[in-house]
Order: C-alpha cells, then sequence, then structure tokens
C-alpha cells in the first residue's frame, strides 16, 4: 500500500540524512554536467503537421528558395534625422558596409542590397521595398536556413555585429525578425529570485523560524536545478521551446515549495505530540505525503494531456514541464524527510526571531499566534459560512461567472514585437519598419504555388491576391526552374497580430486562391510566421475542448478512487473550471482590454497568447487539483474518525486553511514574479497562473467548498455498491497511515443496497 511505502521511504531518508542529501547532491551535479556536456539550446518552431502553412513550408523547401529558412532585418535610419538615403552620400557609404558586413556572417544565405537599389534608382529602391518612400528608413533583410541548421551563436554574432557597427558608422541600427524569436533568451533569471525571496519571506511569516523556512526552499532549488538541466539534455535530443524553462520554473518553484510546506506543517503537528524527529517525518511522508504524490501526479497527467493538441512544440513543452515536477514530488518524499531528520528537534519550536514576532502584545502589530488560535480563526469563519451555506455558494459562484464574463471576448494570436517594451531592439525595429512602409511589412505572408502544368496561374494568383483589399503590396514573383513552383511574398495592410490580418488569411485560402486557381491541377498554400502562427492558434482552439474533456475525465477518475465518492470528485471539477474561467476573463481583461496592464509594465493590448489558454488549463488544473486532494483528505480523515459531515468539514478545512493559504500566498508571490517579465507570453502566464490560484484557494476553497459541501451532507460520500466492488482499494487513510486498520471500516457507508 502506499502509505506504508511512503512511511518506510521517509522514516528512512530522516534516519540516514546525510546519505540521502549526499544522493542528491551526486544527482544534481550529474545532471548539470550532462547539460553542459549534452544540453542543447531551446528554439521555437511554431509548426504542426497538417496545417496550411506547413504545407507552404513544404512547397518552398522543394523549390530550394531559401525561404523556408529563418529570417532576420536590420533596420537603419541615418543619425541625422533630416538627412535621408536618397541625398546623404555618407549614410548610403554606411549602409553598403553594414550589407556587405552582413552578409559574411556565418551560414547567411544572402541579404537584400538597398545601397545597390538606390544606386538602380530611387523608384526601384521604393518599390522593392527596401527604402522608405521619405528616404529616412532601409532594410536589409537577411536570409539564413532552415532552424535545425542554426543556433543561439548566429544570433550572438549578429547582435554582436550591430553593436559594433553602432560605434563605427553614423547610423541608427535596429534588428528584429523571426530569428530573435527562435534564439532570444528566455525570461527568467532575476524572476525566479525574486519569487524564492517572497516565498522564503512568507515562509518564515507562516512558522516563525529560519529553519522552516529554508528548508522548503532548499528543496525546490535541488529540484529545479535538476529538473532544469534535464531539460536542457533534452533540448539536445529534440526542439524544447523558449518558454519551457520559464514555465518549468514557474511551475516547480511553486509545486517544490507547496508540497514541502504540506509535508513539514504535518511533520511539526507530528513533533508536538510528541514523535521523535525521525518518526514524525516518516509519518508526515506517510499522510501528507500521499496527496501529494496523487496531486503531482494529476498535474503530470494534465499537462501531459495537452498532446491531443498534435502541436510538436506543445507535446515536448509538456512533457519538459512535466519532467520538473516529477522531481519536485520525489524531492519532496525524499529529500525533504531527510533534512527533516538532520534538523532534528528544532523545527519543534519557533526559534529566536519567531518566539518575538508570535509575543507581540495585542494592539501592537499583531496578536499573539500560535497555531491552534489560527486554527480556532478559521473554525469560527468555516462555521460561519457552513451555517449560511445558500448565499455564499450563490454569492461566490456568482462572483467566479461574472469574473468569467470576458471570455467571451477572447481573441488567439500571437503578440508581435511591438508588444515588447521600448528597450528592446526588436520594438525598435518594428517601429521604424510600420513608420516607413506600414504595419503589415513586419508580418509578411509567402504564398508557394505549383502550377502543374498551368502557365497563367501565377499570374492570376498574382492579380488576385494583389486586388485583394487587405494586401498592401506584392513583390516580384520568383519561380524556380527546376521544380517549377512559384514564391510570391505579400505585404498585409495590418500588423501581424491584428484580427484583421487572420481574416485576410482566412479571405485568401478560401475565396482568393482557390477563385485565381480554378479546377485544374494547381495548387497554392499560404505561409510565413504570420500564417503558421494563426493556423497553430486555430488547432489549438479546436483541440481545446478535447483537452478539457480528457483532462476532467480522468481527474474525475483518479478523486473518485482516491476519496470513493461520485459527488465529491464531480463538485471538485466543476468548482475548479469556475476558478480556471474567472483567470481567462481577467487575462482577457488586462492584455485586450488593458485593465491594469500598466501594473505589470504592459505597453499595449495584445491578444492572448495562441497555446497559453491550452497550457493554463492544464497546469491549472492540475495545481488546483493540489489544494483539492489536501483539503479533501483532511475532511476525509475526519470523517472516517467522527462518521459527522459537518464536523469532518469544519474540522478539516479549518485546520488545513493556514497551510493552504500560506502555500497559495507562495504560488502567487511565485508567479507574480514572473508578470513583470518583459516578453508578454511570460506575464501571461506569470498573471494567468497567479490569479488562478488566488482565486482557488480563497473563493473556492473557503467559501465554495465548505458551502457547497454542507448542501450536499453525507451525500458528499456517497458511491453506489456496485461501483465500490469495482473500484480497486486506494489508499484513502485517515490520519494514521493505513486506513484499513486504523478506522476504514467506521466509515458510514453509503452506497447503494
Amino acid at each position: 500500500m502506499l502509505s506504508k511505502a511512503l512511511l518506510r521511504l521517509g522514516t528512512s531518508a530522516a534516519r540516514h540524512p546525510w546519505r540521502v542529501i549526499a544522493a542528491w547532491l551526486i544527482a544534481t551535479t550529474l545532471a548539470v554536467l550532462a547539460a553542459v556536456a549534452f544540453g542543447g539550446r531551446t528554439a521555437d518552431s511554431m509548426t504542426a503537421p497538417g496545417l496550411d502553412s506547413q504545407r507552404a513550408a513544404e512547397l518552398i523547401e522543394r523549390a530550394g528558395t531559401g525561404q523556408e529558412g529563418m529570417t532576420a532585418q536590420v533596420v537603419v535610419a541615418p543619425l541625422d534625422g533630416a538627412a535621408t538615403f536618397f541625398d546623404d552620400d555618407g549614410a548610403r557609404t554606411a549602409l553598403t558596409r553594414l550589407q556587405t558586413e552582413v552578409k559574411r556572417l556565418p551560414h547567411v544565405l544572402g541579404t537584400s542590397d538597398p545601397a545597390g537599389a538606390l544606386d538602380t534608382g530611387r523608384d526601384t529602391a521604393v518599390r522593392g521595398g527596401l527604402v522608405s518612400a521619405d528616404g529616412r528608413i532601409a532594410v536589409v533583410r537577411v536570409q539564413y536556413p532552415d532552424q535545425s541548421r542554426l543556433s543561439a551563436e548566429d544570433l550572438d554574432a549578429l547582435v554582436d555585429l550591430g553593436d559594433r557597427l553602432r560605434a563605427e558608422l553614423p547610423l541608427r541600427i535596429e534588428m528584429g525578425g523571426n530569428l530573435f524569436y527562435a534564439f532570444s533568451d528566455p525570461d527568467g533569471g532575476v524572476s525566479e529570485l525574486i519569487g524564492l525571496l517572497a516565498a522564503a519571506a512568507i515562509l518564515f511569516l507562516a512558522f516563525g523560524s529560519l529553519v522552516a523556512a529554508a528548508l522548503p526552499i532548499g528543496m525546490a532549488v535541488f529540484g529545479l536545478t535538476i529538473g532544469v538541466a534535464t531539460m536542457t539534455v533534452l533540448a539536445g535530443v529534440t526542439e524544447v521551446p523558449t518558454f519551457a524553462p520559464v514555465l518549468g520554473s514557474m511551475v516547480g518553484l511553486g509545486v517544490g515549495i507547496d508540497y514541502a510546506l504540506f509535508v513539514l506543517a504535518r511533520h511539526r503537528e507530528y513533533l508536538a505530540r510528541g514523535l521523535d524527529p525521525q518518526a514524525a517525518a516518516g509519518r508526515a511522508v506517510a499522510t501528507a505525503g500521499r496527496p501529494v504524490v496523487f496531486a503531482g501526479g494529476t498535474v503530470v497527467v494534465s499537462i501531459l494531456g495537452l498532446a491531443v493538441a498534435n502541436v510538436p512544440f506543445m507535446t515536448v513543452g509538456g512533457v519538459a514541464v512535466s519532467i520538473v515536477v516529477l522531481t519536485m514530488v520525489l524531492a519532496s518524499v525524499t529529500l525533504l524527510p531527510a533534512f527533516l531528520g538532520a534538523a532534528g528537534p528544532r523545527l519543534a519550536r519557533a526559534g529566536r526571531i519567531g518566539r518575538a514576532l508570535q509575543n507581540r502584545k495585542p494592539g501592537r502589530l499583531a496578536r499573539r499566534r500560535d497555531p491552534a488560535a489560527g486554527a480556532a480563526g478559521w473554525r469560527r469563519w468555516i462555521g460561519h459560512v457552513s451555517r449560511h451555506p445558500v448565499p455564499y455558494a450563490l454569492g461566490a459562484a456568482g462572483l467566479l461567472l461574472t469574473a468569467t464574463l470576458p471570455v467571451l471576448g477572447l481573441r488567439v494570436g500571437l503578440p508581435d514585437d511591438g508588444s515588447l517594451p521600448q528597450s528592446r531592439t526588436e520594438r525598435r525595429a518594428y517601429d521604424l519598419v510600420a513608420e516607413g512602409f506600414g504595419p503589415g511589412t513586419n508580418g509578411p505572408l509567402v504564398i508557394a504555388a505549383d502550377p502543374s502544368g498551368d502557365r497563367g496561374v501565377v499570374d492570376r494568383l498574382v492579380g488576385a491576391v494583389a486586388a485583394d483589399p487587405g494586401i498592401a503590396s506584392v513583390a516580384p514573383t520568383h519561380i524556380d526552374r527546376a521544380t517549377g513552383i512559384a514564391t510570391l511574398v505579400v505585404f498585409p495592410t495590418t500588423s501581424p497580430q491584428d484580427k484583421a490580418t487572420a481574416d485576410t488569411i482566412a479571405r485568401l485560402r478560401t475565396d482568393v486562391l482557390p477563385t485565381a486557381i480554378g479546377h485544374g491541377p494547381a495548387r497554392a498554400h499560404i505561409g510565413g510566421a504570420a500564417a503558421s502562427l494563426s493556423d497553430v492558434g486555430q488547432r489549438t482552439s479546436q483541440r481545446l475542448p478535447v483537452l478539457v474533456a480528457t483532462v476532467l475525465a480522468m481527474s474525475f477518475l483518479l478523486l473518485m478512487l482516491v476519496f470513493r465518492s461520485i459527488l465529491v470528485p464531480l463538485k471538485a471539477v466543476l468548482l475548479n473550471l469556475l476558478s480556471i474561467g474567472a483567470a481567462y476573463g481577467i487575462m482577457v481583461a488586462v492584455f485586450q482590454w488593458g485593465w491594469g496592464g500598466a501594473l505589470i509594465g504592459l505597453e499595449a493590448t495584445v491578444p492572448i497568447v495562441s497555446f497559453i489558454p491550452m497550457f493554463l488549463f492544464a497546469i491549472l488544473f492540475g495545481l488546483s487539483m493540489d489544494y483539492e486532494v489536501f483539503l479533501l483528505s483532511r475532511v476525509r480523515e475526519e470523517y472516517l474518525r467522527t462518521g459527522d459531515n459537518g464536523t469532518a468539514i469544519v474540522e478539516g478545512v479549518s485546520r488545513t486553511a493556514r497551510i493552504i493559504t500560506s502555500a497559495a500566498l507562495i504560488m502567487v508571490a511565485v508567479f507574480l514574479s514572473f508578470a513583470v517579465a518583459d516578453d508578454p507570453s511570460t506575464k501571461m502566464f506569470g498573471l494567468g497562473l497567479a490569479t488562478a490560484i488566488f482565486i482557488d484557494a480563497t473563493v473556492v476553497r473557503m467559501v465554495l467548498v465548505p458551502a457547497t459541501m454542507t448542501l450536499l451532507g453525507r451525500t458528499n460520500w456517497w458511491l453506489p455498491r456496485w461501483l465500490d466492488r469495482m473500484l480497486p482499494r486506494g489508499p484513502v487513510g485517515t490520519d494514521d497511515t493505513d486506513a484499513e486498520s486504523t478506522g476504514e471500516a467506521l466509515r458510514p457507508r453509503l452506497v447503494d443496497r
């Protein structure tokens, strides 16, 4: 039985702490060395099989034009704001040198030549989209091979060249393009440190002990180091998206410290009962560790459910984040009890500073604090809610439904460089291009056409596409002599993240291209970064209901097995949906409507990143189950002990309330530390996770759960007799480690007879 296995594991680790700590030190060292020796860099490839943009990329690759690869653009302007490239020979000479040096960089297949076009004639440079009509802005477009042949070193070489030439040439030089998107280092580092410091402060206030606060932090650092190092090794084997380390750090720190907090709180309870430190650690792992294992398993199952989207980068990202979560679960049941055993009886007392905080006189900053007093306060609140369940249930549900309403206006897409802060060169390059050439120039579409013997199809395509109101211009067509495949680069009138651009892509695919091609064998597909991101957004939106249904079904079955009830897991999944929906609604209000965006450094409204709703659902549903399992496990312990549903609710919720709120504060602090990052995607992950956890731990766990469980009464634990016989006996014990031997037989049997 799992409880007995965890008891033996925790007790053994506590009795031999230095062996276990040494083993984790060795494992951490080996993981870091493996990451250095075999690890790779993260990279983004927003493609998926079967999409129209993927078919376009395949045609372009067949044609061998090189346009299937990565691109960058170097945007330049004379330092003298009044000068133009038309009449400033010095600026034109500097432009020629810049283009020449960029072309010499490793792996560069070719570049555009705005200075050469100017020598040919002003009209040629302007029509080619290389120099703006007023002559103040020029663009050097840089073509690289496909992403598999590149690395972050190519981006570093381009950036270093730009830094050197800024000091040598009389030009303003800014850079952007999908090379930056693919290989820029993700946000992190500072955010992780801020999150750790905030977590340490909350832990100290919760336990009043520096030692007690340090143990969860130390465990989380070990787990996070191994998890991220393993993720780096995985990046050397397959393509891991750039957001995976950031998301893994967020989730890993949150769940790691939370899991450690659950076990540590139960350990201190056992110490207070007089158990020796080794026995207390083993018992804590057997009781609190059991919900940790199930909650961690639910998080992993939920995240791995992302595979149903059939989007490779999401699947790999989910696997990478799951590795971090599994590492934290393993650390919670092995490394943490070793820390507890090494700390000995010191954790039973608050420590000098903690005692000073706890012993402040009433009327100063706080009243005297102790666990019993805290539980008594929560007991009064839960008792109050239980005596008035209907108004509290209706009020809390109404509040969450109101917060969910903005979801009706949810618009998925991908924030372009125009949503980055002005401190980033990508943003400044974006603004210059939009100013000189129009917003659509930042997100060109690439149409790949296979005429298949129809000689007039290319001319018809060019004419039809150019006539579309959403297209600003069409670059000269390139036709590969060997394959006959034609490539058209077209520029929309709107920016890449604008909804009108997605509408233009859809219109071209459904109306314009089919009309121009006719019923012959020719075919045409639309690719490019903007089209790829639009396609991925549609794919994830279509598959989101499948993910939701899959995760709900699996979570329901797991909770039914753990708690042997029909209504408890049903209520759990419905309440989790409410909290996640409210988090979605708040994200729409902040990022699409701009409400409070300045508080997190958001400089412009942006659509919700296409894959984030699916990722957030998988992660948040798993994290919500952490609190659900932890809280209901304690409620069930009390129910098995007393047989009274009302007493079980009040005692179970009040005894876990302080730990749950402390754990939630830690998660919120960790997640909010990422919400102030530069990248809008990181902001969305951070704010979405923080909001959902805050709502879940307050409105849901402390109001809706006791109110609804009170309304349901003893039917909370109803289970049909035939189903009770079919389900395997799960590890659902009481406060002791073996349910069957310590009161399971005393449970009131609410089964159909």
